[in-house]
């Protein structure tokens, strides 16, 4: 039996598909609401929270392994990046203890921070994270070390497909014809298409050699903003209009997507954290080790993951070109 926490968000939705297609024993760890979320089929529902513990005992029971993708990534307040991130690691390592369950444990590369120098992070490199995000992700990966050593720790970049509201706010703005760009040149990233990251988590699963450590799971080819930008637009046939902005004013527009959050009472992808992110030259990473030791290579190509993306949005009503 698998346990998936996280399961009925962006990525983990894509991962509860895929192991229900395999015809895999699974459960997916949800907290009680009104309105539930539907599960695929053949999925087993248990209720719990992370953050207190309850419920978690009887999540893992008959379990051998689970994959910790539930986290958070929005928050309007920084205890929350902490609460829902490391607390919530906490508490499931603590249950899982002496269990022998097999644990994968999503983190992220903002935990490692930008790439410096030119040259693609390792997965060994001196973590230096600059948001409290990143931070909280950092710490909740020493967690795991401290209480399931064996895990593997897996850290992806940029994630995008179907489904995904983070990138696709940016498709959006291409789409209506506009985009804004941060001034000081053409900054670059690692990405993954989700479906691919899915491949990657299971890799991270099943590979003997993994116990214990950590990879980075992406594309192997890094790109630039602005070639997702050309991209994007050239399958939309669309001709945005690029505004390039100083650091200052962007600064100041992720200040008021803070002010619309509070007074919303939803954290949005827009803050002053996101674009001090935004404006570092190198979001890289170095995917060797898990092509090496996992035999995992991302083969969905830019061009490839955006057009299956782009589809999908167009289909379910959230673009239209």
């Amino acid at each position: 039996m698998i346990l998936v926490t996280g399961g009925t968000g962006f990525i983990g939705t894509h991962l509860l598909e895929k192991l229900a297609a395999k015809g895999e024993s699974v459960r997916a760890l949800v907290r009680r609401t009104r309105t539930p979320r539907a599960l695929p089929a053949g999925v087993e529902t248990a209720y719990g929270d992370l953050a207190s513990g309850a419920g978690l005992a009887e999540a893992l029971r008959g379990s051998d392994a689970v994959i910790h993708l539930a986290g958070v990534t929005k928050a309007l307040r920084r205890e929350d990046y902490y609460t829902g991130n490391v607390r919530a690691t906490r508490q499931l390592a603590q249950a899982m203890a002496g269990r022998g369950i097999r644990l994968v444990h999503v983190s992220s590369l903002a935990a490692m921070g930008p790439a410096t120098g030119g040259a693609p992070l390792a997965e060994d490199a001196e973590a230096h994270p600059l948001t409290h995000y990143g931070k909280s992700k950092l710490d909740a990966e020493r967690v795991v070390r401290d209480l399931a050593p064996d895990a593997v720790i897996v850290r992806p970049p940029v994630v995008y497909g179907p489904r995904d509201t983070d990138v696709f706010q940016l498709l959006k703005s291409i789409s209506k014809g506009m985009v804004l760009e941060i001034a000081g040149g053409e900054r670059w990233f690692s990405a993954i298409y989700v479906k691919d990251l899915v491949e990657g988590l299971l890799a991270a699963l099943t590979a003997p050699r993994a116990a214990g450590r950590t990879y980075f799971l992406a594309h192997p080819k890094p790109v630039s903003w602005r070639q997702l930008g050309a991209a994007a637009a050239r399958i939309m046939a669309r001709t945005p209009r690029v505004v390039t902005v100083p650091f200052a004013v962007a600064y100041a527009v992720g200040a008021c997507g803070e002010l619309w959050g509070r007074l919303s009472g939803k954290p949005g992808i827009v803050s002053r954290e996101k674009i001090a992110e935004a404006r570092c030259m190198a979001w890289t990473c170095d995917t060797r080790r898990a092509a090496q030791e996992l035999g995992f290579v991302a083969p969905t190509s830019l061009d490839a993951g955006l057009a299956a993306t782009l589809a999908w949005y167009k289909e379910a009503g959230w673009l239209t070109y």
